[in-house]
């Protein structure tokens, strides 16, 4: 069982940037690793992916433009900047990782413990 742990997160001021990381606890084994939040009263919603074999970043539209995601394949740790925050990003901030065997169709099956970030006016 893999399991990830979340760093990062907390309470920001509108317009700041934040950080969060992602470490897999298993480094053997190539895992596609993503970013997702949930937002009060709303499903998880994609952000960002760190790609497989070489695609490059994948970024969903609801963030795009205002992150980026970065990290060590090979130690299948995940980074995720994000810029320029409001109000309306205050949610709990999801890493996920999965098999890219059938990239780019991915079952993210391990999940983080969620980090809060909440963004005041």
């Amino acid at each position: 069982q893999v399991q990830l742990v979340q760093s990062g997160g907390g309470s920001v001021q509108t317009g700041d940037s934040l950080s969060l990381s992602c470490a897999a606890s298993d480094t053997s084994t190539p895992l596609v690793m993503a970013w997702y939040r949930e937002l009060p009263g709303a499903s998880r919603q994609f952000i960002a992916s760190n790609g497989w074999s070489g695609s490059g970043a994948y970024y969903g539209e609801s963030l795009k433009g205002r992150v980026t995601i970065s990290g060590d394949s090979a130690k299948n740790t995940v980074y995720l900047e994000i810029k320029g925050l409001s109000p309306d990003d205050t949610a709990v901030y999801y890493c996920a990782a999965g098999s890219g065997d059938k990239w780019p169709l991915v079952d993210y099956e391990y999940w983080g413990q969620g980090t809060q970030v909440t963004v005041s006016s």
